[in-house]
């Protein structure tokens, strides 16, 4: 009988692109078509969609950066300013649960172009570190980083201050991205990142959550099992085992925002929210219990929308200029538009 082979092997696979030894190391495809991404021309931006964009290396010590945008064609300066979306990318087709995703992905990329253009806004999409080599809170811990980081250069690179008026900032992310996003707006309130940056609002787009207890979605059979983009309950609990704190449950706070264990909110000034949910999404209970708890029990602003045909992380894996994206765009624009101004 052969001794047990020594030799590393597959313990946690992420759809081939993503795999954790038994030795712990991470692997990572080096196939570009694995991560395609959509190069920035600074001199050009996209002139079909009206906005022009840069990227920017953020935070130099992992290499983390931001693609920023604004629309082409601003007015007198004092006029033309208008408000900032800071976003935070989801993972993809299948969620890609804080372990996938980059701002410079195609999906994140056509959605951040919308944005700007249609609110419009100055956007600034932000990278942040991926587990399972920075399990959680780096995240969360990289998406107030970056806060300050716009905070120090709001008033300094005339490419954002030009066109960004930085007392109507709203934070917005989806899928994992729209947890970082909810980490960022508690842990600030409205005024916590002080002058020039006010938070006036949050736009969760189907955020990222879990939690040790089955919703009544999550327990239940899908009739759309065979349909690979769509997220499940037990893509959650691999992509969990990968981005969690070693010996950390489904309950912890970073992940279960609304949990047996997440920290009381009530005494937290924070600006209204706008979660958005998708009926095909498997979390969807989640994010119903979520709007519900933060406005019943923590006295929170929130709107709640379901929509319909789709499923999770939809603004960034479908057809952004789809009916449901078209529809989407008109929710977040009224939230903006209602509170980028209120008090």
């Amino acid at each position: 009988m052969s001794p047990p082979s020594s030799e590393p092997h597959v313990v946690e696979d992420i759809r081939g692109l993503v795999q954790l030894m038994s030795d712990g190391t991470v692997l990572r495809s080096a196939d570009p078509a694995s991560f395609p991404v959509v190069d920035a021309d600074p001199d050009d931006g996209d002139d079909d969609s009206g906005v022009e964009w840069k990227d920017v290396t953020w935070e130099r010590e992992h290499d983390l950066n931001a693609r920023l945008y604004r629309p082409c064609h601003l007015g007198a300066a004092n006029d033309a300013q208008i408000p900032v979306v800071a976003y935070f990318h989801g993972g993809g087709a299948g969620g890609g649960f804080f372990c996938l995703g980059s701002g410079r992905w195609p999906g994140p990329h056509a959605w951040c172009l919308r944005l700007a253009a249609e609110l419009p806004a100055v956007v600034l999409s932000f990278d942040y570190r991926l587990a399972p080599e920075h399990r959680l809170p780096a995240a969360q811990e990289d998406g107030a980083a970056a806060m300050t980081w716009l905070r120090a250069h709001a008033a300094h690179d005339p490419w954002l201050a030009d066109a960004a008026d930085f007392a109507r900032v709203f934070v917005s992310g989806a899928s994992a991205g729209g947890n970082v996003a909810h980490h960022v707006a508690a842990r600030f309130g409205k005024a916590g990142l002080g002058a020039p940056i006010r938070i006036r609002g949050s736009v969760l787009l189907t955020p990222a959550m879990a939690g040790e207890a089955r919703t009544r979605a999550e327990a239940a059979r899908s009739s759309d099992a065979n349909d690979a983009a769509l997220l499940t309950a037990d893509m959650i609990d691999r992509y969990a085992r990968l981005f969690l704190p070693t010996g950390a449950t489904r309950d912890h706070p970073a992940i279960n925002l609304s949990g047996p264990v997440a920290p009381a909110l009530g005494a937290v000034a924070m600006a209204p929210l706008l979660v958005v949910a998708a009926d095909r999404d498997v979390l969807r209970d989640r994010h119903a219990q979520y709007a519900r708890r933060m406005k019943e029990e923590w006295g929170k602003d929130v709107e709640y929308a379901e929509l319909a045909g789709v499923g999770h992380g939809f603004s960034e894996a479908d057809d952004p200029w789809s009916q449901p994206a078209d529809e989407l765009v008109r929710l977040v624009r009224r939230f903006v538009v209602a509170h980028m101004d209120a008090e």
